[in-house]
């Protein structure tokens, strides 16, 4: 193999991975932007805005705040005075009411929502059709449509959980352990329940998973159903990593079942290879937005050490009209963090041992 030919090949295998280490910086430098703009809008006295973690790499320093860039895209963070403790300092965050800190703390989270909710609209606004919930046709001798279903059926819940598009409907169908599953669908204007819609199964790396019969009813994209879908897919994508942690939580996923940053990483870097062979860049977009909901969703969750965590502590001094004592916050937020390092250490180990095998 030449030189030139090494180079190609190395590059061909190095270019994903930069590109998906390069959005997850995006999607952190629009994490800590959202908390940066909030802090500044009620003059809260920034000390530094870094992207990345590790070692500096660029700085530049304008007003009171140190803008930086370092080494390790795996984090970032906004310094504000007054965060971790009582500051006398003018402008900082402790002295501000709890409604403008709150608004600080889950911006955020709110901004990396919005940033897929952006690139789910692009997403739906760019497709040949937009899916809906309802069937448009099945397979062959499908033994859902056999037992109940028909053609045009538009699918509000399965197995009582609400289905308003056709993400509910793969996750809480996929969800499902036997195949058999209750379905309400609106057919004819009236709500007609099926009970115990049997799908087959089949094996696929050794779990049991649903054959899907059916197919959807796909609709030409419009700004109105663009705008709504785009909305109604992003908080599908939320409900489902809150109802995913739970079921993590109560063991009915391992964690195996889990992608860390090293599973993620390699997820957007096939992606983005097959999206450049193809010319198709539809799926390196649902991905993008899929990570960004998720990030957001996920910093919310009223854990310590998230800001969803925090927000509860600013909450619950709203309530009881004192502060509550920092000792206290930094004690339950350093469980927190550490319980987050576990898992993550954990689930690190769980994609290099998938890489391997």
């Amino acid at each position: 193999m030449t030189v030139i030919a090494t180079l190609a090949f190395v590059w061909g295998k190095a270019w994903p991975i930069l590109a998906a280490l390069l959005f997850f910086g995006l999607i952190i430098a629009t994490h800590e932007t959202g908390h940066f703009l909030t802090a500044k809008l009620f003059k809260v006295r920034v000390n530094e805005f870094s992207i990345g973690m590790g070692p500096t790499i660029w700085k530049r320093k304008k007003a009171e705040t140190q803008y930086s860039l370092r080494l390790l895209p795996v984090g970032g963070y906004v310094a504000m005075e007054g965060e971790d403790e009582d500051s006398p300092v003018e402008g900082a965050f402790n002295s501000k009411p709890p409604w403008q800190r709150g608004i600080i703390i889950l911006a955020g989270a709110t901004v990396n929502i919005l940033t897929g909710l952006i690139l789910m609209a692009i997403l739906l606004g760019t497709s040949d059709l937009v899916g809906t919930p309802a069937i448009s046709q099945f397979k062959e001798n499908a033994s859902s449509q056999a037992q109940g279903l028909m053609e045009g059926d538009r699918i509000l819940s399965v197995n009582n959980h609400v289905i308003r598009t056709e993400y509910d409907l793969s996750y809480y169908m996929a969800r499902d352990k036997d195949g058999v599953m209750d379905f309400v669908v609106l057919r004819d204007g009236n709500k007609v329940p099926l009970k115990h819609i049997a799908f087959e199964t089949k094996e696929v790396e050794g779990t049991q998973v649903v054959d899907y019969d059916f197919a959807i009813v796909g609709v030409p994209p419009t700004v109105g159903n663009v705008a709504k879908y785009a909305v109604l897919d992003s908080l599908s994508i939320v409900r489902i990593v809150v109802s995913s942690l739970w079921d993590l939580a109560t063991g009915q996923f391992s964690m195996s079942d889990m992608a860390g940053p090293v599973g993620t990483v390699q997820a957007v870097a096939d992606t983005a290879s097959d999206a450049a062979k193809s010319g198709n860049m539809s799926r390196i977009l649902l991905i993008m937005a899929l990570i960004a909901i998720n990030v957001g969703a996920f910093n919310l969750i009223p854990f310590p050490a998230l800001d969803g965590g925090r927000f509860v502590f600013i909450m619950l001094e709203g309530i009881l009209r004192r502060p509550i004592s920092k000792e206290f916050q930094a004690a339950v937020n350093t469980v927190g963090m550490a319980m987050l390092f576990g898992l993550m250490i954990l689930v690190t180990l769980s994609d290099v041992g998938k890489l391997f095998h």
